[in-house]
């Protein structure tokens, strides 16, 4: 296998720099060109790693920091903190589901710069009266493209649902926290009664990742993006709405483990009387788990109870990082290619969540140890996710500058990935029936219903 350096930029193409004002209005410094982080250098972006901004996109102020952009004339890269007498700052665009990020927003932190929220900083540019940013598109779906849809629709249909299943309290957290808080797409997914239905069941957790979304101690400096789960559901609170679901949704999925809970093995004897007793209403659909796959034997209850597939999240096929980053408690990375195993031994269709981090996801070191991974265990998918946090700050607390070797850039390791696996399906959504039917090297492996 061949890995390329970081391909060197045309500059006479490189978009303007991007920067922000104190009240939040976004503009383009005209003679200074946008720069980017590659999680081990500031680049002049190439073009293959460009593209304009997706729709549903969302722009970031960067607080405590100076934007970094390129200087064409010195051929420099310079540090802007003020512009025409104005006080400016970085701008970082947070791209819809079913997009990756190719290069993180470049910029200088200041003194007491706050640790950034738990969202993903994608480098940010303007050209030809557009805004472009360093991403692609890996999943060209719209489950999760919600924007687009009537949310006065959303929200009578989930305060219909509410009224159906009146007193189920793990209705009433999808709807008043999922639906109307935070927008969650699989919730509001689940009110227009189409594709995944989530289901959350667990409170605690085995790990503590360092961007976990659901829960954070006052010590790391910022939020979790949503509340957890606070209670354990009964099954008959998850048969009463998912039933009905699995029934009547098109392309349904029923999935445990989701963002707004711990790890749902832990909740292993719950579920396994789920998938029973849902199969015993209809046979239709995906019955699916998202887990850290820490829990051999829980997962191996699950699979012999009907599991259809098993989605696994990692930042990484090395040991040391996934360790450093996961921080697991009473399970380790062995664990998980134990379960992945095992998944793969019951016929279950099993994805890599894999956490794409621009300069550490396309270093040689990860490539060869995620190649390695993804062939032995021979999984069917790679779900890449984009990983949300404070790039410089898991920069740090990962010792990335520690890496030998360059990174080969997002696109080309995608390029990789495809080469090496070609019979892996790439993309970002779960499974469903229809995609699992298309893809034909691996129908003969899944239990399709």
């Amino acid at each position: 296998m061949q890995i390329k350096k970081f391909p060197e930029s045309n500059l006479m193409q490189n978009p303007c720099l991007v920067v922000s004002d104190c009240n939040g209005n976004i503009f383009e410094i005209p003679d200074v060109g946008m720069a980017a982080f590659t999680g081990v250098k500031n680049v002049v972006p190439d073009e293959t790693d460009m593209i304009p901004l997706p729709e549903g996109s969302m722009f970031f102020t960067l607080p405590g920091r100076a934007a970094t952009g390129y200087d064409n004339s010195s051929k420099k890269f310079i540090t802007i903190t003020e512009y025409a007498n104005k006080r400016v700052f970085p701008v970082a665009a947070f791209m819809p589901p079913g997009y990756v990020r190719t290069l993180h927003s470049a910029y200088t932190e200041l003194k007491g710069a706050p640790p950034l929220p738990l969202y993903c900083y994608t480098a940010t540019g303007w050209k030809n009266d557009r805004f472009y940013v360093a991403g692609n598109r890996i999943d060209r779906r719209i489950r999760h493209k919600i924007a687009d849809t009537d949310f006065s629709r959303i929200d009578m249909q989930a305060a219909a649902l509410l009224r159906r299943h009146k007193g189920n309290r793990l209705v009433e957290h999808l709807v008043n926290n999922c639906v109307f808080k935070y927008r969650c797409p699989n919730a509001c997914n689940l009110a227009l009664v189409r594709w995944e239905c989530p289901v959350p069941v667990s409170k605690a957790c085995n790990a503590a990742c360092i961007g976990c979304i659901s829960s954070q101690n006052k010590s790391s400096g910022f939020p979790s993006s949503q509340h957890r789960l606070d209670f354990i559901p009964g099954v008959e609170e998850i048969l009463d709405y998912v039933v009905p679901h699995i029934k009547n949704a098109p392309d349904p999925i029923i999935s445990f483990g989701q963002g707004c809970e711990g790890e749902p093995l832990l909740q292993a004897e719950l579920i396994e009387e789920a998938i029973r007793k849902i199969r015993m209403s209809s046979r239709r659909g995906i019955l699916n788990i998202n887990t850290n796959a820490g829990i051999p034997d829980a997962l191996e209850a699950l699979c012999k109870a009907g599991l259809d597939s098993m989605r696994v999240s990692l930042n990484s096929a090395q040991d040391n990082f996934y360790q450093a980053y996961y921080r697991p408690r009473n399970y380790s990375f062995e664990d998980v290619k134990k379960s992945i195993l095992i998944a793969k031994r019951y016929n279950v269709w099993v994805s890599l969540n894999y956490l794409v981090f621009p300069g550490f996801t396309d270093n040689p070191s990860e490539i060869a140890a995620f190649l390695k991974l993804a062939k032995d265990a021979k999984i069917d998918m790679i779900q890449m996710r984009n990983l949300n946090i404070d790039p410089q700050l898991l920069c740090r607390k990962m010792f990335f500058d520690k890496l030998s070797g360059n990174p080969v850039g997002i696109v080309k390791w995608i390029e990789i990935i495809k080469k090496e696996i070609p019979n892996v399906i790439t993309g970002y959504f779960n499974p469903t029936i229809t995609t699992i039917k298309a893809s034909h090297v691996y129908l003969p492996k899944v239990k399709l219903r």
